[in-house]
């Protein structure tokens, strides 16, 4: 089995593969003692040949790899691909174009909510992934025959499941759908990491917006401090601590000491210090500056809430009779949304998910549209007044 660990041969590999009309492309990387993700094996196959390519040898320069990545004349196609762009990203700022996502085209052509690659491969190839190395330590050097077995059977199998997706979206004429949502994929700012925002991907116990301002200021210097000494966020403070100091804002050096589970003497250190003047910041805000709480904190909308309710069903059933992943077109949170306004800026009203979906959503919300299920199918009805 041939790894390539030289320059030389890999830029000779990406000049063959420069000329396929699309290579499958995936990572091994590891980050569980890190912030940013070490990248140690990229696997790669074009119709014809594959190949796995060892990032951590030492004088292995990855440009020719990375100015494949950008050829727009070749289809990348990837499975679950965003966590590998990252990489990417991180490493040589390059999003892979033209790009063809696997787990994105199956939610279009109804395989279910992100469906897992093992489970696409045996449905549309009747092949059965070996799955005994996953857990491995992708770092550690050599490694074994097994292991290169494994990591090159997804950019195989991958071949296949492509072209029977391509396939499935050429009959059901659904091409500009996947577009859509490759545009979104191959977006730089998709892979801008703002620490202000760092916030919003925590699970909140407060709908209290002064304790939520404390959360975000503290959370935007933790993701600071994480980038900086790449390291994972928990080893910085972790979520429970972070929502302690919220709920229990310090405002000395004696107040942060009583804060459980901080390491011993932070409060006297520089990090103690950086946290104390980030909640003080955060109680200086004014009241009307406050964030906003997260839409599905929100307490509920007692009129909104029956509409809601007929916008899920409707949902779940359009999608079904469409054979399109519900979860694709709309979420719960952009249903609330819809119940409430009109105009509501989600996307299931626009594009072909308002075709699919919210142009109907908007006429049951108006009285104007009834449902009901005949023969098993979905049958809509025009009100009258």
């Amino acid at each position: 089995m041939t790894t390539i660990k030289t320059t030389d041969e890999l830029a000779a590999l990406c000049a063959r593969l420069a000329t396929a009309p699309y290579i499958t492309v995936d990572t091994e990387f590891k980050r569980e003692k890190t912030y940013w993700a070490q990248l140690c094996l990229i696997q790669v196959a074009s119709p014809d040949e594959y190949w796995a390519i060892d990032p951590l040898v030492e004088g292995l320069d990855l440009k020719p790899f990375y100015d494949l990545m950008a050829n727009e004349n070749v289809l990348k196609v990837f499975h679950a691909a965003r966590q590998d762009i990252e990489i990417f990203v991180k490493e040589a700022g390059v999003v892979p174009q033209p790009l063809f996502d696997t787990q994105v085209a199956a939610m279009v052509c109804g395989f279910g909510e992100s469906v897992g690659y093992e489970k696409l491969v045996l449905r549309l190839t009747n092949a059965t992934l070996d799955k005994s190395v996953r857990f491995t330590d992708w770092s550690r050097r050599p490694l074994t025959e097994k292991q290169l077995n494994y990591a090159l059977g997804d950019v195989i199998h991958l071949r296949d499941v492509y072209r029977a997706l391509d396939a499935m979206l050429v009959k059901n004429g659904r091409q500009s759908w996947l577009a859509e949502e490759m545009a979104i994929l191959t977006a730089a700012e998709t892979y801008i990491s703002h620490p202000e925002d760092a916030w919003r991907r925590l699970k909140t116990r407060s709908n209290n917006r002064r304790f939520l301002a404390i959360v975000q200021t503290l959370a935007a210097w933790r993701e600071v401090q994480a980038q900086s000494k790449d390291v994972p966020r928990n080893r910085i403070i972790r979520d429970d601590v972070l929502f302690e100091i919220a709920a229990h804002p310090p405002t000395d050096v004696a107040g942060l000491k009583q804060i459980r589970g901080l390491p011993a003497n932070f409060e006297k250190g520089l990090q103690g210090a950086e946290v104390l003047n980030a909640v003080q910041a955060a109680m200086a805000i004014p009241e009307k500056e406050l964030p906003q709480i997260p839409k599905g904190k929100r307490p509920p909308d007692d009129k909104a809430a029956p509409i809601v309710e007929l916008l899920r069903v409707l949902l779940k059933l359009k999608c079904q009779d469409a054979g399109v992943a519900s979860k694709l077109v709309a979420t719960i949170e952009h249903l609330e949304l819809i119940a409430r306004h009109d105009q509501a800026d989600v996307p299931a009203l626009k594009g072909w998910r308002y075709e699919l979906f919210g142009q109907d959503a908007l006429a049951v919300k108006r009285g104007e549209l009834g449902f009901a299920i005949r023969g098993g199918k979905l049958k809509t009805i025009l009100l009258g007044d």
